[in-house]
């Protein structure tokens, strides 16, 4: 193995899952793996797991993160507070905090807490003193009215407490992109579609090689807070919700009122389930359930947020939507504490569901052939990657503006990582970096 500082790392931070990847100066590039479980992991779960535990005569707040925070979770030994998704605040500015235990977190706080428990697992393979960090980043990132400045402040924030102060910022697709190229022996025009849990960013890039050395030029980039999450949100809103009190009623001061459908729109967003048990939601909606003409199903509601269901709820969600990926209609089923929801699914009524998503992707895609000055029938590949690029009406989306035979894929978790490992190993790998 080389020194360190002929190493380059690449980071593929993701709402879901997160990937580290390591290049060497001969080209060779490999996933850092994680042992657990008697396996040897290449995906890190971007989750966390808080716990106290006693010390003495006091508490003391224990962490841990990626496979390691689910099996503390389902352990259930102590009482804890489950993160997922949380890289969806990273661009909200009305997120400031949240109180887990005794101690407030912000954003920089949670994702420099997850990265000391990625490095703490990943042995001494990652080592900040490499030549080349470089670490991903959304065109767009998510979250309603995203701040892309605010979201980089906290990411440089966080990085650098773990001594990553010199790091490089690339757009992920930028990464998927030279995964990608590796494999072409011509030039060629690739639109990069990268589907992640919180964004679907894409990139047009211009290749060639000259001389056995690939050079690559980036034509436009586009993206939008849209992606795996929005489509389990649907899900949720459509199958789960209804069953929970949405759409129910309450009696105030002699009126019958309709429950607040706020409190859905957070059950329905993994990110905002993760905190609703930390925030004066839990008590509104006790109340709620006194005065409420059908009290049960807000009843089967709050056992969801106080028993942290939410993350079996994930499961649940996500299995239906892979299933949908290759079958015609599937059963949902969610069954935990007093909460038992069966439904069944067809594909044509999701899809019903998610298609202005769909069509705002699309206006996504088009934007990035604008921006690049190219048209559809000039691209000569189009590279997917991501879970979300198997939803049908998502592949029908591409194979209509560019035919089948122009579409590949790949891993769908490794390959930006890898990409971003590969950029730390060229001549100027602060080239592909985003100043802002």
């Amino acid at each position: 193995m080389p020194p360190s500082n002929d190493l380059s790392i690449g980071i593929d931070f993701g709402t879901s899952n997160t990937v580290v990847a390591i290049a060497t100066p001969d080209g060779r590039v490999e996933a850092l793996t994680f042992e657990h479980g008697g396996e040897g992991l290449k995906v890190y779960v971007t989750a966390l797991c808080f716990w106290d535990e006693r010390h003495g005569n006091g508490l003391r707040t224990q962490v841990e993160g990626g496979p390691w925070a689910i099996d503390q979770f389902l352990e259930g030994l102590h009482a804890h507070r489950f993160i997922q998704s949380f890289k969806t605040f990273a661009a909200s500015s009305t997120f400031k905090e949240t109180r887990i235990f005794r101690e407030r977190y912000g954003f920089e706080d949670l994702l420099s807490t997850f990265l000391r428990t990625l490095v703490r697992h990943g042995g001494s393979r990652l080592d900040w003193g490499a030549r080349n960090v470089i670490i991903g980043r959304p065109v767009r990132f998510a979250g309603y009215n995203p701040d892309d400045d605010l979201a980089m402040q906290r990411y440089r924030a966080a990085f650098g407490r773990l001594g990553a102060e010199h790091a490089r910022y690339v757009y992920e697709p930028v990464g998927a992109a030279f995964f990608y190229a590796r494999q072409l022996d011509h030039d060629a025009t690739v639109l990069v579609a990268d589907f992640g849990g919180g964004t679907s960013d894409f990139s047009v890039m211009r290749f060639s090689k000259a001389g056995g050395v690939l050079r690559a030029e980036p034509l436009g980039h586009a993206g939008i807070g849209i992606a795996g999450d929005a489509f389990d949100y649907r899900i949720v809103d459509r199958v789960v919700s209804p069953r929970l009190g949405k759409g129910g009623h309450y009696r105030s001061m002699g009126k019958i009122l309709s429950v607040p459908n706020h409190y859905y729109a957070n059950f329905a967003r993994w990110n905002q389930l993760a905190l609703m048990k930390g925030s004066g939601d839990l008590k509104e909606l006790r109340e709620l359930v006194r005065t409420a003409l059908e009290p049960e199903p807000l009843e089967q509601f709050i056992d969801i947020i106080e028993y942290d269901l939410g993350f079996d709820l994930y499961r649940a969600v996500s299995s239906a939507k892979v299933a949908l990926s290759s079958q015609e209609e599937t059963d949902f089923r969610f069954q935990g504490g007093s909460v038992d929801i069966h439904a069944r699914i067809a594909r044509a009524d999701f899809e019903s569901w998610i298609d202005e998503d769909v069509r705002k992707i699309a206006g996504t895609v088009d934007e990035a052939l604008a921006k690049a000055g190219v048209k559809p029938d000039e691209i000569e590949r189009v590279f997917l990657t991501g879970g979300t690029s198997f939803v049908p009406a998502i592949r029908r989306l591409f194979v209509n503006r560019f035919g089948e035979s122009r579409l590949t894929s790949a891993d769908q978790f490794e390959s930006i990582a890898y990409g971003l490992a590969l950029i730390g190993q060229t001549e100027e790998p602060g080239r592909w970096a985003v100043t802002n």
